[in-house]
């Protein structure tokens, strides 16, 4: 047995059960594959039932708990008979603003066998890394509502954008770009938003100074979203805000074969705190307990766990066997064309990654 990584499990609403069950699978296998590092994992019941039951999202002291382990797992949160503000902030957004995960990195990459909407794309067209700042912005969850349910009503809802805040972000995206020799994009939307955007754009050009290396370019959040769609290969690494970066990158899941395959990292840099690694397509309370959910977003998350704790090789292996099992195309949930179920699709995913090891050994 070598090192043990205690891993916090939340796999929360709908599919989230089902999906991070496969993905807690693919790391007990790696574990009995790799010999030289294995996984403890401890679930909490934390979901929308339990807001049913208990009147919250988790315990008072539940940050206090999450806060003895290495990683967080977290399935997905969500379900019609809790107003989604609710589940959303008394739950996901609470860790992650407790937890200063102000890194959430979302790689939009079209794997080799994804479905792609776009006409004459190839598969190296499609690789960004989003870099959403992930702890204030339009997040920051700041605002007044006034005169409620009266003629003259009014909602305040303010972003807020710390010199900190955007430093500390567009320098990760930086550093990262500078690891892999990409660009890095900024997008915003300074024509419009007059302080907060403004200030965004002047904090990019001054740590892009510190980097003059690093090709870099800025665009507002239309212009991008239509390159996204006309041009996806001028983007490499993309640093942009928290709403922004929620929008975009749905919009490059569904580029990039779809919400099924998509995974994200929030990250605590510093390592102060636990990270917590999740897919992102939501509870789907509409296919929820009918064992047709897609693991591959789940896998993917896993990976992304693995290069978290610097086993990069394994982390590139559960992509290449992602890759296995969409060329292959013999074990493919609903969502993406095929019959499988989510553990017909997770056992063929865990078969490829013997297959593979087996290969490299």
């Amino acid at each position: 047995m070598g090192k043990i990584h205690n891993i916090a499990v939340i796999a929360g609403d709908g599919i989230g059960p089902d999906v991070i069950a496969e993905g807690i699978k693919v790391l007990e296998l790696v574990a009995k594959l790799d010999g030289n590092m294995d996984f403890s994992f401890t679930h909490f019941p934390w979901n929308c039932d339990y807001y049913h039951e208990h009147g919250v999202m988790m315990p008072d002291d539940g940050i206090a708990q999450l806060s003895k382990f290495d990683a967080i797992l977290l399935g997905a949160i969500g379900h019609p008979t809790v107003p989604d503000h609710v589940s959303l902030w008394e739950l996901v957004l609470k860790i992650r603003k407790a937890f200063d995960q102000y890194v959430n990195l979302r790689p939009v990459k079209l794997l080799k066998g994804a479905p792609c909407p776009l006409s004459g794309i190839n598969n190296e067209d499609i690789d960004m890394i989003y870099i959403r700042e992930n702890s204030e912005g339009e997040y920051a969850g700041e605002g007044a509502w006034l005169f409620k349910d009266k003629p003259e009503e009014v909602v305040l809802q303010h972003a807020v954008f710390s010199r900190k805040g955007c430093e500390r972000i567009i320098r990760y995206a930086f550093e990262l770009a500078e690891e892999l020799n990409m660009s890095v994009t900024s997008v915003s939307k300074g024509n419009a938003l007059n302080y907060s955007m403004v200030f965004w754009d002047k904090i990019f050009k001054e740590v892009s100074n510190e980097y003059p290396e690093i090709p870099t370019y800025s665009y507002l959040v239309d212009a991008a979203s239509m390159f996204m769609i006309k041009d996806p290969k001028r983007f490499e690494v993309v640093v942009t805000s928290n709403l922004f970066g929620d929008i975009l990158t749905d919009l490059g899941a569904a580029i990039a074969g779809g919400m099924g395959l998509s995974a994200g990292a929030n990250i605590n840099p510093e390592r102060e705190f636990p990270s917590m690694f999740e897919p992102i397509h939501g509870s789907a309370p509409d296919i929820a307990g009918k064992n047709i959910a897609n693991p591959l977003a789940t896998v993917w998350a896993v990976s992304q766990m693995l290069d978290y704790f610097s086993y990069y090789e394994w982390g590139k292996l559960l992509l290449d066997a992602i890759e296995d099992v969409l060329t292959d195309k013999e074990n493919l949930t609903p969502d993406l064309g095929g019959t499988a179920t989510t553990n017909k699709a997770g056992d063929a995913v865990r078969a490829s990654i013997e297959k593979l090891f087996k290969s490299k050994t």
